[in-house]
């Protein structure tokens, strides 16, 4: 397959000519653990930062892996010897992996790079020359049909979706197959979409060197490609969401106006999202003058549909332009051509009263709930991957709390979740703490201030005693009316037990 400006991809109606190339590849270490274990740490890290001197210079010598680290990581030349002595070259150079280049070298048309799964599987991810590793900056000027590899917001978005065995899952916009590699791993039958062709030829390698089943590839925007009967239990999407003038970059810029496509990748998910399913995506969205982001966000929230959406970065609108200028290498151009880029991203922001630009994940669940809840919160502060677990229980204690008013709360009985701590906050040598704080070690990490009661409430939970039998005994030892205090904490219960510090007893 030839796009404009960019080498033939190797074939992928070969599968046998993959497992093959597979298997010496894992004989040879060429795994995530192998390449840390070769190169080091430092090395390691700095090949994703798109920093490949160290690895040069920690591949000096002539084992395997060495050979074959320079061959599809570090895009080097090699003798064809050495690599017939690793890989089986003459199938690879038939089906378009290698390439002949000088008189006795071989030289990889694809970027390979290994990468591990959540259940230690080793796969590799197949992208263009140049953009496996890091994915971003320093690379130069990239054409508009290029295919990236591995980077931040891919393995972001892996970590964050709910991982339950499923009958359907749809990748939409796969890339180099990465989400469509983890669906396969839990999903019956996994479709991925894609506007670029090159990228649905580059997910049918990458699937098939990493030994997954093969996925049903769709070629268009969106939703386009999905037939209107077609409904899914998991959608994800690490969309083309950056905000820009135009859509140069075919790998980012969405080609609508403002934040128009993750707006519409939002809205139109409903509608494919099965009862219970999932639908979740990587986005960035405007901060408008004059206008709430979160309601903004709310107004993006399909009709049957429970959301939980995340903001994690803000970025004024210069260091935003700075920030893909560079990733597409414009830094390096000729000044005055940077400087017009600039201006006009700034002109696009300035004319749609743009402030800032937010950037965060959004999760969908499909639900039959009379009313949906909706999510919108800030949160900038570290988290534990993979998240998914976390954020599956979460719309499940959102079912819980819907089901059980207060009544029938305070006969419910919780346990203290795992890994929370307690930490009170006063000045040296006072009686009483000035505030009580209960921390999250897993998860989301989270804090929240609880008054003496919660924080008393919360140490005894351990799914013994209902809730309202707990109220009753700690009435009696601060002195409060158990009438009073069971009517006034359900609600700090209600909060405990939806930001995941009590789990209820089932």
């Amino acid at each position: 397959m030839t796009d404009s400006g960019l080498a033939p991809l190797p074939a992928s109606d070969r599968p046998d000519i993959a497992a093959g190339l597979r298997d010496a590849l894992l004989a040879a270490s060429f795994t995530a653990d192998g390449l840390l274990d070769l190169l080091g740490a430092p090395a390691y890290a700095a090949l994703a930062r798109s920093e490949t001197v160290p690895a040069l210079r920690a591949t000096r010598g002539d084992t395997p892996l060495e050979t074959l680290v320079r061959l599809f990581l570090l895009q080097q030349p090699v003798p064809h010897a050495r690599v017939a002595a690793i890989l089986p070259a003459a199938e690879a150079l038939e089906a378009g992996w290698l390439t002949r280049v000088g008189g006795d070298e071989v030289a990889a048309t694809v970027d390979v790079r290994p990468y591990g799964g959540p259940g230690g599987e080793d796969w590799f991810i197949v992208s263009d020359l140049g953009c496996a590793v890091g994915g971003a900056g320093g690379i130069g000027q990239r054409d508009e049909g290029v295919v990236l590899g591995v980077g931040g917001a891919s393995t972001t978005l892996a970590g964050i979706t709910v991982r339950t065995p499923v009958a359907s899952a749809l990748d939409l916009g796969t890339g180099s197959g990465i989400q469509a590699l983890h669906a396969a791993q839990h999903a019956t039958r996994v479709t991925a979409t894609d506007l670029n062709p090159r990228a649905l030829h580059t997910t049918a390698l990458t699937l098939a060197l990493s030994g997954a089943p093969a996925a049903d590839l769709r070629e268009g925007s969106l939703f386009a490609p999905v037939r209107d009967d077609e409904k899914f239990d998991l959608i994800v999407s690490n969309p083309p969401f950056v905000i820009s003038p135009g859509a140069r970059l075919t790998y980012r810029d969405g080609g609508m106006g403002g934040d128009d496509l993750c707006r519409s990748l939002v809205q139109q998910a409903g509608e494919r999202l099965t009862e219970g399913g999932f639908a979740q995506f990587l986005a960035n969205w405007q901060h408008v003058a004059g206008e709430d982001w979160q309601d903004r966000l709310r107004s993006w929230v399909p009709r049957g549909c429970d959301a939980w959406i995340v903001q994690r970065e803000v970025q004024d609108i210069t260091q935003y332009a700075e920030l893909w200028l560079r990733d597409a290498g414009d830094h390096r151009a000729d000044p005055v051509e940077y400087q017009a880029r600039y201006d006009a991203w700034l002109d696009e922001f300035e004319a749609r009263k743009v402030r800032a630009v937010g950037f965060g994940w959004i999760t969908l669940r499909g639900t039959g709930a009379a009313e949906p809840s909706v999510t919108v919160e800030e949160w900038p502060h570290p988290v534990e991957q993979p998240l998914g677990e976390a954020i599956r229980a979460h719309f499940e204690r959102l079912d819980y709390l819907r089901a059980h008013d207060d009544a029938a709360l305070l006969d419910s009985r919780f346990r203290l979740a795992a890994e929370v701590v307690q930490e009170q906050v006063g000045l040296p040598g006072a009686e009483d703490p000035e505030h009580v704080v209960l921390r999250q070690h897993r998860g989301m990490r989270r804090a929240t201030k609880v008054d003496t009661v919660g924080a008393g409430f919360a140490g005894v939970c351990d799914g013994t005693l209902s809730a309202g039998r707990i109220l009753d005994a700690i009435a009696q030892l601060v002195g409060e009316d158990p009438v009073v205090l069971r009517d006034r904490t359900p609600a700090q219960i209600r909060l405990l037990v939806e930001q995941g510090f009590l789990e209820p007893v089932r």
